[in-house]
């Protein structure tokens, strides 16, 4: 908003009207509407459609400010920096001489305004909106001409402040990268183009965007691979990679003999229609991660200098963003790393089917302390276990190595009861491993003279197995449940014992497969059994794979280990 005066209805300006809507609009030789409270038109003249070029069902029912309300550069206003709209939500009487309305086209009208409240026939109180514009045709404004000129100090700053806002809010380097090209296109460009260097110094063209019919549509035919840029060359794009200033760009006939690197730009130009381009470099804090590249073929203005302070300060924010994404992204593989190859390779037992898997925390921070346990005992028994130490780091995940690696030593040496070998651990779990407080579930499988399974367990807190027939029938086996690790308290633990029927499959599982803050633990254990059951015909593998697609919560910020066992049918 460029000027404003304001009066007080008071002073006899703005008085009560008291005509109908239709006779007071039809009377009037500006464009006008009437808005109700809340902003939205309710009546509108001949006039006014005229001038923006939009039928009057465009106008009936819309919110005036998001249907018409411009600044200069064509983006949609702020409400809180629209002086129209404060004045009719505030009752006051306003004009302005330089303001911008969106036409129908999409192009931009230089109009001048008056608001005031009017009161119809019925009592109601409305505000009339009376506008004209300029009647040299020269200044009404394309879409392209918002960008004649760099943007204005306070737009540029809202701009960049955004820019901040929106890539610091993500750790995920493709989600930054959409939400980049969506704050420059089409308010900047175009086209935005994304070239990444990988970890392996080679560079990826990751994003090609173009901005039709006000939705951004990616050109996957352009990206892919790029040729090595090379020292040499001072093709703007090589210069940007090598992390020299920001430059602009055209089209010329001497990029394709420049290098492989020159060609592929050669191509992006004819392929998109850009005849001026503004490159700059993508810098994070010890690298260059790359280059933006904004292109313009809608709009006939060509980039300037005057555009490269804001692409260059715009790139610095990305390129602060981006490197935090990939270093929490290389810390996320480290851990699950770390952690896949605490998990042990499962065991061929003759007759048994096993599957296990391993899902790790959305957040990097929660690889942790999920862990599951397959191996053949020397009598000749199968020793299963699935545990969670608590706390959510790499500690937890080391000390899940340690408790695992003790528990197998105990269950190797000490032909005992699951309970027996599940107390020791637990009295010396405290004196000789880093972990303070556990959860586990340790069971035995043996196969009988007669050919039948048997499983036996102790449960020091954990989620209860289930047992899925071959016919579908699931249920939970609650025996054998006891204290958790690490409370020091000396109880004797239960054993339970349960015949598994031929066919049948074992399901050993951690909590965040059924735990969610908005459901209780006995929703998500029932969910558990409804789907397993649904699922008994399925390979194990299969099984597994679909027990934890259906039954895992959307919003689990937990990892999950589950380990699936099925005894033969003879």
């Amino acid at each position: 908003m460029t000027h404003e005066d304001t009066w007080d209805p008071a002073d006899g300006v703005a008085g009560a009207v008291p005509a109908s809507l239709p006779s007071l609009l039809a009377s009037l030789d500006a464009g006008a509407y009437v808005v109700d409270g809340t902003g939205a038109v309710v009546a509108v003249n001949a006039r006014a459609e005229k001038l923006l070029g939009r039928p009057a069902a465009e106008f009936l029912g819309r919110d005036a400010h998001e249907l018409l309300h411009r600044s200069r550069y064509g983006a949609t206003l702020p409400r809180a920096q629209c002086g129209m709209r404060r004045a009719y939500m505030a009752g006051r009487t306003v004009q302005s001489e330089e303001e911008w309305f969106e036409r129908g086209d999409g192009s931009l009208l230089p109009v001048s305004w008056l608001v005031t409240p009017c009161r119809t026939d019925d009592g109601t109180d409305r505000t009339l909106v009376l506008f004209h514009t300029p009647r040299d045709p020269e200044e009404t404004r394309t879409p392209g001409d918002r960008f004649s000129s760099p943007l204005p100090e306070l737009e540029r700053l809202a701009l960049l402040a955004e820019t901040t806002t929106q890539l610091t809010a993500t750790l995920d380097v493709q989600q930054a990268l959409r939400r980049l090209v969506r704050l420059v296109v089409p308010q900047l460009a175009d086209w935005a183009v994304v070239d990444l260097v990988t970890e392996r110094g080679r560079v990826h063209r990751s994003t090609v965007v173009h901005a039709e019919d006000g939705n951004l549509v990616r050109r996957e035919a352009l990206e892919g691979p790029l040729p090595p840029v090379p020292e040499d060359s001072l093709l703007p794009l090589a210069r940007a990679l090598r992390g020299v200033s920001p430059a602009l760009a055209e089209p010329s006939p001497r990029l394709a003999s420049d290098s492989p690197l020159g060609a592929q730009q050669a191509r992006l130009f004819a392929e998109s229609g850009i005849h001026s381009a503004a490159v700059a470099p993508i810098r994070g804090v010890r690298e260059v991660l790359g280059a933006l590249t904004l292109g313009r073929s809608d709009r006939p203005e060509a980039f300037t200098a005057d555009d490269l302070p804001l692409l260059e300060d715009i790139c610095r924010r990305a390129g602060l963003a981006l490197d935090n994404a990939r270093l929490y992204e290389r810390q996320r593989t480290v851990a699950e790393t770390m952690q896949r190859h605490l998990l042990p390779q499962l065991p061929h037992v003759p007759g048994l089917e096993m599957s296990a898997r391993y899902l790790a925390a959305p957040d990097a921070s929660q690889v942790g302390g999920d862990w599951y346990d397959a191996f053949v005992l020397s009598d000749g028994a199968t020793a299963l276990a699935v545990g969670d130490v608590v706390g959510h780091d790499l500690d937890a995940a080391a000390g899940m190595a340690q408790i695992r690696n003790v528990l197998r030593a105990y269950a190797w040496a000490q032909e005992e009861p699951p309970s027996s070998i599940v107390s020791r651990l637990d009295r010396s779990a405290m004196h000789i491993t880093d972990v303070t407080m556990a959860t586990l579930l340790f069971a035995r499988l043996d196969r009988e003279d007669d050919g039948r399974w048997t499983l036996t367990w102790t449960n020091a807190g954990h989620p209860p197995p289930l047992l899925v027939t071959r016919d579908g029938e699931a249920r939970f086996l609650t025996g054998g449940h006891g204290m958790l690790l690490g409370t020091a308290l000396e109880r004797p633990r239960p054993d339970g014992q349960v015949e598994v029927p031929p066919g049948a499959t074992l399901l050993f599982y951690t909590d965040g497969l059924i735990e969610e803050p908005s459901r209780s633990l006995d929703d998500g254990l029932e969910l558990l059994r409804t789907h397993a059951a649904t699922l008994a015909d399925h390979p194990p593998a299969r099984f597994t794979d679909l027990v934890l697609e259906r039954t895992r919560p959307t919003g689990n910020d937990d990892d999950v280990a589950l380990l699936t066992v099925r005894v033969p049918v003879e």
